[in-house]
């Protein structure tokens, strides 16, 4: 009876964290959405070149952001779930396993001022790039790889070893039961590593202040790609719209700034919302695709009809 009553009362206490967590998040997400209440007007997100009112026209803030955040995936998520697996699978213990959990450790613990300066020596002065897209996205790389090593990795290894012994008892290569078996197993916990990543993308400023720079060129999708004018050069200056806003509070260089300053926030909200429902939808679809419940539901619609 007593241990009855003391896993219901903590079952109440854990209920109570995580509705408290919601009412937190459900919170800030209104408070934000209501002070930059009007995000969604064109000529805010545009400008309107008619208007002679400071503010507005955050599109090309708005493209650097949803652009860092595909460069930064292209390049993070192959090397942390190649490194998670490295660790998880092939790895064995030793001096070395351990000089690599340190060195993936202290990597977690760095600040992002030490990274953006870091960058700043590195991929803006040492190379010549100058403020750049890649140089941006190779520094919040820095930053995500640990988390995101360390995700892929548990999900690897949480994969019970009896699916792995029966896909190797059926005859499959060690490779084809990593790619085949083990890795659409762990894609729940992989995406929530990579939702986590593109997190910390949206919201850094301190390492792309130093990395991507403060300004946007005037963009021309009609340039030529090596033009800095091209939206799409790697090599180009691009201001996020995280910097954006920072910014405007920090330097207050328009006389609406603090409005314009919260319905940027107000976007970069709505932003992350929608990347997380779309990432959670995706990996639900993909799970349902490799476990074969799709083709299962095809065969038992073929029956029934």
């Amino acid at each position: 009876m007593k241990a009855r009553t003391v896993d219901a009362i903590w079952t109440g206490i854990l209920y109570i964290v995580s509705a408290f967590v919601v009412i937190l998040l459900g919170f800030l997400v209104v408070t934000i959405v209501v002070k930059g209440w009007g995000f969604w007007d064109p000529s805010f997100l545009f400008g309107n070149p008619s208007n002679t009112q400071a503010g507005g026209g955050i599109g090309p803030q708005l493209f650097n952001s949803l652009y860092m955040l595909v460069l930064t995936l292209l390049i993070s998520v192959p090397l942390g779930l190649g490194a998670g697996i490295y660790l998880a699978e092939y790895a064995k213990e030793g001096k070395l396993l351990s000089f690599i959990r340190l060195c993936i450790e202290t990597m977690a613990s760095l600040p992002s001022i030490v990274v953006g300066l870091f960058g700043l020596l590195v991929f803006v002065t040492l190379t010549g790039w100058g403020y750049t897209l890649i140089g941006g996205a190779l520094a919040i790389t820095i930053l995500n790889l640990p988390g995101l090593t360390r995700v892929c990795e548990n999900a690897i290894r949480d994969v019970p070893h009896s699916v792995k012994e029966a896909s190797l008892g059926l005859g499959a290569t060690r490779w084809q039961t990593l790619v085949r078996v083990i890795i659409p197993a762990a894609l729940p916990q992989i995406m929530t590593g990579v939702i986590l990543a593109a997190g910390r993308i949206f919201g850094e400023a301190a390492a792309l202040i130093y990395t991507s720079g403060l300004t946007t060129p005037f963009l021309n999708a009609s340039a030529d790609l090596s033009s800095k004018l091209n939206p799409f050069n790697i090599f180009r200056p691009a201001e996020t719209l995280t910097v954006h806003i920072w910014k405007l509070n920090s330097e207050g260089i328009v006389p609406d700034a603090k409005l314009i300053a919260a319905k940027s926030a107000a976007i970069l909200v709505i932003m992350v919302l929608l990347f997380n429902i779309v990432a959670r939808f995706v990996s639900a679809v993909l799970q349902r695709y490799f476990t074969g419940n799709t083709h299962r539901k095809k065969r038992q619609t073929k029956m029934v009809s």
